[in-house]
């Protein structure tokens, strides 16, 4: 090999390396994107099919059942225009409570109902996710 091949050679290795970098970097970057929607936007059809991703609103009053081990719960989730049937498995956070805000995340069920793997409930009086005001303003028209 002539000198002008070595160089060439190490230049296509080494471009070849950073692809595959970049293409690594990429995909654990989308594996571990989670997109937030409204139950308006997963009414819509807009969730990701088998991919996990939030879902916020509010606690319907009445809505919240216990199984009787104790651990699965099942609530609705509501952003005053449509309503998803959550199902969760595990401790509830202190601060969940019919009426209040809250986020859950999870993928959704073949028969609609969105299975959720974390709850989180809103810790004061000014939470809202950032996105739920202005979805619940267009969900409404």
């Amino acid at each position: 090999m002539t000198a002008r091949q070595k160089r060439g050679a190490l230049v296509v290795s080494g471009l070849v390396g950073v692809a595959v970098a970049g293409a690594l970097v990429l995909s654990a970057f989308n594996n571990n994107l989670v997109f937030f929607l409204t139950p308006s936007q997963v009414a819509a059809g807009e969730a990701p099919i088998g991919r996990m991703f939030r879902i916020g609103g509010l606690v319907e009053e009445g809505s919240l059942r216990r199984d009787s081990d104790g651990l699965t719960t099942h609530f609705i989730l509501t952003d005053t225009v449509h309503r998803i049937s959550v199902t969760y498995a595990g401790p509830l956070p202190d601060l969940f409570k019919e009426g209040r805000g809250c986020v859950a995340q999870g993928t959704v069920a073949g028969d609609g109902t969105f299975l959720a793997e974390q709850v989180l409930a809103k810790h004061d009086e000014n939470y809202k996710p950032a996105d739920a005001p202005t979805a619940i303003k267009r969900a409404g028209k």
